[in-house]
């Protein structure tokens, strides 16, 4: 028998295949007990650290100075992801292309863009991964600092993956670039309308839909970063279980700005009617005063129904009223936001009629206590698509493949104004010291190194006849609503008609 230079007896091969499978085998199973019984945040965590092990992590910590801060010059510039995307992003990101279409012929020239100035609150100028800020206006609050502040997040969650661009942005509630405005024929032509960047949009507007400051944060509210909050709801949702909750319509909030919220109390019960609401003023001078105390969101998943209704346009809180399992009922907005497009009336929410507010949410509640099955799936399923298609990575990525296609449309030098100041991270937040709620939403939302997945695949534009079919589904759906409910009330007037004869 041969010997090896070691001076061991060489096995028999199929001896030593058999050996070795075996060996294998109990180190797969092992494995995969230990993942098991660990749990699933576990792996998530495993397979963060192989990615880690195969690309070294950069971290992007900020970087503050006791005195004058300025913007550290080594960020990283470029960062190619462990994992490639196999993905396609959820079906809301196909309205980027309707909302960019408008310039797809012309582009967006110096002139074009220009004209958008008297509307805009801040110009931002995107130059070589770096962000300067000419400011016009303050806007409301702090709106104006958390976009910002959510933009220079991407560039670190995607460095190098933003383009070059200019682009001018509104922080009104209300868009600022209305179609009825901008004519494309005859000898008085304002084609095209100026590309402004805003929270929401209209049918009737061309305004760019842009995801709103409270993503990162809205400190003057009490309202955290949507990654918390969304784990805080969660919670909630397990705490306090649909079938346990108050069988109302529940609606907190400010109603002294709009009519159709004036028009939303007057669906309060009374001696002699239940309207099924159950319907709270917010005063947020009394709830500055007393700490926030009775406003956390999270603290607000307590009845089985959730009403959204618009303000001055369209709301924030349209988010965190579909995440509480709640089945949502949304009374038909005129503005839209940059997620809820994609949504379907019965699948994600129950529409309620502008003009008949009080009598359908009446009967939706009715309905819903009567087919709770039904209901709770809806609030699932709308809790879900905040939850999943709307998770902060989402978030970013839209950021990400709007800009670039905004970026494709660019016929202009891009350059940096005179009297812009750049900013980062650094020149935002660590001047801020106190302690406070603007700090601490910051610190939460901050990105401290670039995201190891790419960002998902931008889905394919709608087809006229697809977007037609689509837009048809929700209206077909929103029928079916109002017929149930006519029908309900039908038979509710006939026996009211008994009563009074008997």
């Amino acid at each position: 028998m041969k010997m090896h230079s070691k001076g061991f007896k060489q096995k028999p091969r199929s001896k030593v295949v058999v050996s070795f499978f075996i060996v294998l085998s109990i180190l797969i199973l092992s494995t995969w007990m230990h993942m098991f019984v660990i749990g699933k945040s576990k792996i998530q965590m495993t397979a963060t650290s192989i990615v880690g092990s195969t690309k070294k992590t950069i971290k992007i910590p900020l970087k503050c100075k006791d005195t004058t801060q300025t913007c550290p010059l080594n960020y990283p510039n470029r960062f190619k992801p462990a994992i490639s995307s196999s993905e396609t992003c959820p079906d809301y990101f196909r309205w980027i292309h309707q909302d960019l279409k408008i310039w797809q012929e012309t582009g967006i020239t110096r002139e074009t863009l220009e004209r958008a100035k008297p509307y805009a609150h801040f110009r931002l100028v995107i130059k070589s991964g770096r962000l300067y800020l000419h400011q016009y206006d303050k806007c409301y609050q702090t709106r104006d600092v958390f976009t910002i502040w959510g933009i220079l997040q991407l560039f670190k969650m995607y460095p190098g993956q933003v383009p070059d661009l200019e682009l001018l942005f509104l922080c009104h509630d209300q868009p600022g670039i209305w179609k009825k405005d901008f004519k494309k024929e005859g000898p008085n032509s304002t084609w095209p309308p100026p590309p402004l960047f805003h929270y929401c949009s209209h049918r009737d507007a061309y305004d760019i839909v842009f995801p709103d400051w409270s993503f990162w944060g809205w400190p003057e509210v009490n309202v955290k970063e949507w990654t918390t909050l969304q784990v805080a709801i969660r919670e909630a949702n397990e705490r306090v279980r649909w079938k346990d909750r108050v069988p109302y319509a529940h609606w907190k909030g400010n109603s002294h700005v709009s009519l159709e919220r004036r028009n939303l109390r007057h669906c309060n019960f009374s001696d002699k009617y239940d309207p099924m609401v159950h319907i709270y003023e917010q005063d947020w001078e009394k709830e500055r005063g007393n700490g926030f105390k009775s406003s956390n969101l999270e603290d607000q998943c307590t009845h089985r129904y959730k009403i959204y209704i618009e303000g001055r346009a369209w709301s924030v809180s349209k988010k965190y009223i579909l995440a509480c399992d709640s089945m949502a009922l949304l009374v038909k907005p005129e503005f839209f936001d940059f997620f809820g497009r994609s949504m379907v009336p019965l699948e994600h929410y129950w529409p309620i009629r502008p003009q008949e507010t009080c009598r359908d949410l009446k009967f939706a509640v009715e309905w819903g206590n009567n087919n709770p099955e039904k209901a709770q799936d809806i609030g699932r399923r709308g809790s879900e698509y905040m939850m999943k298609s709307l998770d902060m990575k989402y978030v970013y990525d839209y950021m990400l493949h709007v800009l670039q296609g905004y970026g494709k449309l660019m016929k202009l030098d891009v350059t940096v104004p005179e009297n812009a100041t750049e900013v980062c991270s650094e020149t935002m937040a660590c001047l801020i010291n106190d302690g406070g709620l603007i700090r601490q939403c910051m610190d939460d939302s901050l990105v401290m190194s670039p995201s190891v997945k790419a960002a998902c695949d931008l889905p394919q534009p709608y087809g006229d006849d697809e977007l037609k079919r689509f837009l048809e589904k929700q209206e077909s759906a929103e029928k079916d609503v109002e017929k149930l409910t006519n029908d309900y009330w039908e038979v509710q007037n006939k026996i009211l008609q008994k009563r009074i004869k008997i």
